[in-house]
């Protein structure tokens, strides 16, 4: 028998219910990063919003002492060792309506090009702000690369429960330094130890905090600003002050509107206590109601749409020995459009090729667990046989290709020694693997005979960490020989531009891991001088996207 009407059931049905799945996936999920400068209390933050969510139960201390449990986002041996983040890390988890994929960057500022390809995954960033020392140049950086994306920015100024400056002042040195119209959200009743809780401006109610007990939800009381109570539970001074400078934002301030946050003009304020939890809570549900959901991405093809039927996502970040059990190697994949299934096969951009992408992982840290779908937004871990690179991107249908992730221009340069030649063979995948990751840039000299590679990077811890990481997980001991230089340029032409002018003087030149020419300077004036001597000559401080090319491994 015939029947009327649309038939919701066979492919058709399929589709458009696998549609409608994508699409509410799509609009419950946040995805953001955190950026601030070190000792900021990035970490703590990570660990109170993880708190918060109900993803763990107690939150750890940053120097974790013998009896306390370590922090989740800090895995790798040496960030507990120094109580710092040098890697980035991925941790989701649900909030209520919504499923939170929050990238956590390295805190240290030698890490700046790790925190750089995290912002490449993110559709939001929470610049975190020390009360006591406001705006640093750590923060100014990472603000320019969010800028740059325009990506939406969300403002915490912590540690309101230490002495610190005004907060009038905070917020006006962020508009005049950022060129950036702020709107606090809320507003802090007293600071130091007489930090008492925030005004929520938009309800007109204050939220009073209690400490909890150590790593625990602290207690909030929130109640009208013409409650009787709160004249008794607050000093009088206190609140007066409160009210007054609210007075103030309220004549002269700008309005807060989705469109502006969204477009990077004006960044919503949070004021609280990381460490006491004071203020942590309203600044997430606030948050997951202003931020962006997962939006279009550019590529090759044009803006893809999260909503696209078709899977597509790019890789940006590569770990290595998350589990030094099992010598793994997990490629970060954000998941662009489309919805992501358990051994889906896809192509892979640059090479080609159409891979299978079995044992697909949920990150939270270090602990993983296999999920069989993932959603615009989120982000998954992919076993890496050393098929990846940073920037690749896979897709099924139409071929895109989104954005590659350039690297720059290191500022340290050393020769790495292997002193043990039996150890070579755990030498040579150490640093190939490292160098897969992004953890340093490998150089290598163009006299064929000296076969030892040069780390390239952009801060001296970024070194250590690699030493260290050859000991404890490859079991090679190494030895540094600093090279005087302090500038690489990459010369855009390639090797026949730099046959052109014959030899050049006060530079040498080494190739890079993808086989292009790099000249290292010891100063800006011999770099100044040469481009004075061979203006022909075209050199780029930040290396040309690769692709179709397959890297030189040692």
């Amino acid at each position: 028998m015939g029947s009327s009407g649309t038939s919701t059931t066979g492919p058709a049905g399929d589709a458009l219910a696998q549609a409608q799945a994508q699409a509410t996936a799509v609009a419950r999920r946040r995805n953001f990063a955190i950026i601030s400068h070190p000792d900021a209390g990035k970490t703590t933050l990570t660990e109170k919003l993880l708190l918060y969510g109900g993803a763990i139960q107690q939150a750890g201390a940053v120097r974790a002492r013998g009896h306390q449990r370590r922090v989740t986002s800090d895995w790798m041996e040496l960030e507990k060792q120094r109580g710092i983040s040098i890697t980035s890390t991925v941790l989701q988890f649900d909030y209520g309506a919504h499923t939170i994929n929050l990238l956590d960057t390295p805190g240290h500022q030698d890490f700046s090009e790790d925190t750089y390809r995290t912002l490449a995954a993110a559709d939001n960033a929470v610049m975190l702000e020390d009360a006591a020392k406001g705006l640093e140049p750590q923060t100014r950086k990472l603000f320019e690369v969010c800028r740059l994306r325009h990506i939406p920015l969300f403002t915490f100024v912590n540690k309101m429960d230490r002495p610190g400056r005004g907060p009038l002042e905070l917020v006006d040195e962020i508009e005049q330094e950022l060129g950036l119209l702020c709107w606090p959200v809320n507003w802090p009743i007293g600071s130091g130890d007489q930090f008492r809780g925030v005004i929520d401006r938009r309800r007109r109610q204050a939220i009073l905090f209690q400490r909890g007990e150590r790593g625990r939800q602290a207690r909030e009381l929130e109640m009208d600003l013409k409650d009787p109570r709160l004249r008794q539970l607050v000093e009088a001074d206190l609140l007066q002050q409160a009210l007054e400078e609210l007075e103030l934002l309220d004549g002269a301030g700008a309005d807060l509107t989705l469109e502006a946050i969204h477009h990077g003009q004006l960044t919503p304020v949070f004021f609280g206590s990381a460490m006491t939890n004071f203020g942590v809570h309203p600044f997430l549900k606030t948050f997951l109601k202003l931020a962006l959901p997962p939006m279009a991405r550019t590529s090759s093809a044009g803006q893809i749409d999260p909503l696209r039927s078709q899977f597509s996502g790019f890789i940006f970040k590569l770990q290595a020995n998350m589990d030094p059990r099992h010598r793994d190697r997990v490629a970060f994949l954000r998941v662009c459009s489309g919805t992501f299934q358990r051994d889906m096969v896809a192509h892979h951009a640059r090479s080609g090729k159409a891979i299978r992408l079995s044992r697909p992982q949920k990150l939270f840290g270090q602990d993983r667990s296999v999920v069989d779908r993932a959603y615009p937004g989120d982000v998954i871990g992919l076993n890496n046989p050393g098929v990846f690179a940073i920037g690749d991107t896979l897709y099924q249908g139409q071929k895109v290709e989104y954005e590659g992730i350039p690297c720059f221009s290191p500022e340290i340069f050393s020769w790495l020694h292997n002193p043990n030649p039996s150890a070579f063979k755990g030498f040579r995948k150490g640093v190939n693997a490292l160098r897969e990751e992004g953890a340093v840039q490998v150089l290598y000299d163009t006299d064929p005979s000296k076969r030892d590679p040069i780390l390239a990077a952009v801060g001296q811890l970024q070194l250590e960490v690699v030493q260290h990481r050859l000991e404890h997980d490859y079991g090679a001991s190494t030895r540094l020989e600093p090279l005087r230089f302090t500038t690489a340029r990459w010369v855009t032409g390639g090797w026949p531009a730099l046959e052109a002018p014959g030899r050049l003087f006060n530079c040498k030149t080494v190739r890079d891991s993808w086989n292009r020419p790099v000249l290292l300077f010891k100063n800006s004036w011999n770099l100044q001088q040469l481009q004075g001597d061979h203006p022909e000559l075209a050199l780029a401080a930040v290396a040309p996207v690769v692709s179709g090319m397959e890297p030189i491994t040692l």
